[in-house]
């Protein structure tokens, strides 16, 4: 490989790397407003040691609160015992055992310490299915899985230090994830692909769906009056509003484009991959007929990843349903919901950017796979009367 070649493959994508890393750390230079007061309030590590008082019932359910002693492992109050409490709810306390890992929410004011069970210890279980998930993406992808990881952690980074400042900062969340889609996308497809025409047909059609969701999401919205300020938990972002410059009424829509990014990445990959290799194969074949066999490979596509985002986001109403469907509530008062309405926007949206990707995609690999090349129903005429004169 030589200079120029190397420049161009490691080169620009260092440069541009460090002015990234820059920018990021630019923005994340952000003074937020408090909304709770947490003064003396910690979260810290603990095991528990012994249980003082169980609320274990005959039947298996749990009444009431446990009183158990946890010697605390992080904090100011590490490695002393704490008698503290544990709730018996779902959502706040555990079912202690003697040796479980928990989290102790704790408020310390001069000697005076006040302690509750938060929840089970989960994070280095959270770390090591994550770490074993790209361990075995890199096992089975080999150098591609490898790549696929790196741009993995690569999004993930973006949306938690990218995306979430330049929202908080009262970027539109819109045009802020257009931008986030856009960057992960080039990283990924660059990883995975090099500096060639197939990245840079991949991305295009890659940010052409995500676009076009967006659009029919936007559509939907100003048919059914359904917006970012009908979700379930907007009396806490009311308040968010209110103390900080967030656009609140589009995070629904710049969370729909986040979440079909994956999806629409893949038929855009996979559509550029097999349109290069049939133009690899057969270099002889017209714009027509590349445009045609690009459309076939789609076109069996269609048929699984059209249903991806529709089943995703029926799978996390799947507890909302059933709530439905043991009330017996009416079809019209369903059907008419904000909440079934958002996750039909959601889904039919989404899959509108998977489908709509497919022709745009196979368009924009046929004319760069066929630049400046004519097209052999045009140059048909003149080479018949070329053999004729001959």
């Amino acid at each position: 490989m030589n200079l120029k070649k190397w420049f161009v493959r490691w080169g620009i994508p260092v440069v541009l790397l460090a002015a990234f890393v820059i920018f990021t750390v630019y923005i994340n230079q952000v003074d937020k407003v408090a909304l709770v007061n947490r003064e003396g309030q910690t979260f810290e590590k603990g095991v528990v040691t012994e249980i003082l008082q169980d609320n274990l019932q005959p039947n298996g359910t749990r009444v009431g609160e446990q009183r158990v002693l946890v010697r605390l492992t992080t904090g100011v109050r590490a490695g002393q015992e704490l008698e503290t409490t544990s709730a018996s709810g779902f959502l706040f306390g555990a079912g202690c055992t003697v040796g479980m890992r928990v989290v102790v929410m704790q408020s310390v004011a001069g000697d005076s310490t006040i302690t509750s069970i938060y929840s089970q210890d989960r994070e280095w279980v959270i770390y090591a299915f994550a770490a074993a998930y790209l361990v075995v993406l890199c096992l089975v992808g080999g150098k591609q899985g490898i790549k696929g990881a790196l741009g993995l952690v690569f999004t993930f980074f973006c949306i938690l230090f990218v995306y979430l400042p330049l929202v908080y900062r009262g970027l539109s969340p819109f045009w802020v994830s257009v931008f986030i889609c856009v960057i992960t996308t080039l990283v990924t497809m660059y990883l995975i692909g090099g500096p060639t025409r197939k990245t840079l047909v991949a991305t295009g059609g890659t940010v052409a769906g995500v676009v076009i969701a967006g659009i029919s999401a936007t559509i939907f919205s100003m048919a059914t009056g359904i917006t970012g300020w009908n979700v379930s938990d907007i009396e806490s972002l009311l308040t968010l509003a209110s103390t900080s410059g967030v656009q609140v009424g589009g995070l629904l829509f710049s969370g729909l484009l986040i979440s079909s990014l994956g999806a629409v990445m893949d038929v855009a990959m996979s559509i550029g991959s097999a349109i290069a290799e049939i133009h690899a194969q057969n270099p002889a074949l017209s714009r027509g007929e590349l445009f045609k066999a690009g459309m076939h490979v789609g076109r069996d596509m269609m048929g699984t990843d059209s249903n991806t985002l529709i089943l995703a986001f029926a799978g996390g109403s799947i507890s909302m349903l059933v709530l439905d469907y043991a009330y017996s509530l009416p079809y019209q008062q369903i059907i008419n919901s904000n909440n079934i309405g958002i996750a039909i926007m959601q889904g039919l949206s989404g899959s509108f950017g998977i489908v709509l990707a497919v022709p745009v995609t196979v368009a924009l690999a046929v004319a760069l796979y066929t630049w400046k090349r004519p097209n052999r129903a045009e140059t048909a005429p003149a080479e018949d009367a070329s053999r004729q004169t001959r």
